[in-house]
């Protein structure tokens, strides 16, 4: 044990200081004096920028928003007249005079449209004021009959008058103004901007293809360019087709309210054939509403043959006459169509429900030229017919279930 002793003591004043000697790698690096990685600082700075840059991306991205939902309708309505602006290109027109024509002849159609329906509803409503002090009358007669009361037009016009009721309505409505003014020019801009890319994206669309296809190799080329020609393909169906059905059943619901004696038939009938089919879903109720309204203003049994015209018309339009104009341009299934309208609702709202189903079907288009498809199996289930296997345990089950 001795000789231990001084070996053990000799080394401890050999090494400086007093210190122990350095034991195996890695043992100082839980010791409180051990030193950090090299790579640790690097990668927290890595990480932090990582985290500024996603930040970063994530603000502009919120910012840039409404840029990008404008830019995205843009570029649908340049395909939707891609057809229209290629055709007149292919006869020796520029195709920046072309895409002008295109959208003279648009906006032309537009202002028209708009220009009657307000005329019509100033019409109406002008004549709803003029009729009201008769129409009040006989609301006041038939409730003094029934209840026995004693009631006067003068009474009731003084107790509005002086009402707490209309007089915040007015100093909201002042104070509302600016709103609704704001509204108006935003509103303005964006269709301004909208037109913009749209023109832009339209007449230049031979150098945007270029200049896409200049930066990939010549397989991605014509897969770009297949995909190019399938939404062009899609979108412009879909506005054709749905052109088509708006001018048939503008056509059907003006010969109704003529042969009804519905005043504005014309302007009604567009009325109703454009806002059923370019707005989804709802496009249909919306549409009749406006005819009903007008028609009950002359007899409620009109605005009830109108009501039952729309729905009978809706049930054709949907299981005859859609089926065949779209199976050539957009043929997806209608539960497909339905919920595309309602996903492109839930993420870009009204707009995204505009263009769900064309994008839906040019994604289908897409992925059905290259998705390889077998023949199916001559199986009585495909059918929906059940097998004899199947209908021995059905009866099993039965007779288990009797006991």
């Amino acid at each position: 044990m001795a000789p231990t002793d001084e070996n053990t003591q000799v080394d401890q004043q050999s090494s400086p200081l007093g210190t122990t000697p350095p034991g195996p790698p890695g043992a100082d690096a839980a010791g409180p004096g051990a030193r950090m990685p090299r790579w640790l600082p690097r990668a927290m700075v890595l990480a932090l920028t990582l985290v500024a840059v996603f930040q970063l991306g994530s603000w502009a991205f919120h910012q840039l928003t409404g840029l990008l939902i404008n830019i995205l309708i843009s570029f649908f309505l340049a395909l939707a007249i891609e057809p229209a602006v290629s055709w007149m290109a292919s006869r020796g027109m520029r195709r920046g005079l072309a895409t002008f024509l295109v959208f003279l002849g648009s906006l032309i159609m537009i202002a028209g449209f708009f220009t009657l329906l307000g005329s019509m509803l100033a019409g109406q409503i002008i004549k709803m004021i003029e009729g009201f002090p008769d129409y009040l009358d006989s609301v006041i007669n038939w409730i003094n009959t029934h209840f026995h009361t004693d009631l006067r037009r003068v009474d009731i016009q003084e107790g509005l008058l002086h009402s707490d009721w209309l007089r915040k309505y007015v100093q909201n409505s002042a104070t509302g103004v600016l709103d609704v003014s704001g509204q108006v020019l935003g509103g303005l801009f964006q269709l301004l901007t909208v037109a913009l890319f749209s023109f832009y994206f339209a007449a230049d669309g031979p150098r945007l293809r270029r200049a896409l296809c200049s930066v990939l190799p010549p397989a991605r080329q014509a897969e770009v360019l297949r995909a190019w020609e399938i939404a062009v393909d899609k979108t412009g169906g879909y506005l054709y087709s749905r052109g088509l059905m708006a001018l048939i059943s503008g056509v059907a619901h003006y010969i109704l309210l003529e042969a009804l004696g519905v005043p504005y038939a014309p302007v009604l009938g567009v009325w109703v054939g454009l806002v059923s089919q370019f707005i989804p879903t709802i496009g249909t109720y919306l549409a009749g509403a406006l005819p009903m309204l007008i028609a009950f203003t002359i007899d409620p049994w009109y605005a009830l043959w109108v009501l039952v015209f729309v729905v009978v018309y809706q049930q054709f339009e949907n299981y005859v006459l859609q089926p065949k104009l779209t199976s050539r341009t957009v043929d997806i299934h209608p539960a497909v169509a339905f919920g595309s309208v309602i996903a492109g609702t839930a993420l870009l709202g009204a707009v995204g429900a505009l263009i769900a189903i064309p994008a839906v079907a040019t994604l289908q288009a897409f992925l059905g030229a290259y998705v390889k498809r077998y023949d199916v199996t001559d199986d009585p289930r495909v059918h929906g017919h059940r097998t004899r296997s199947s209908a021995g345990l059905l009866a099993r089950v039965r007779r288990q279930l009797g006991r």
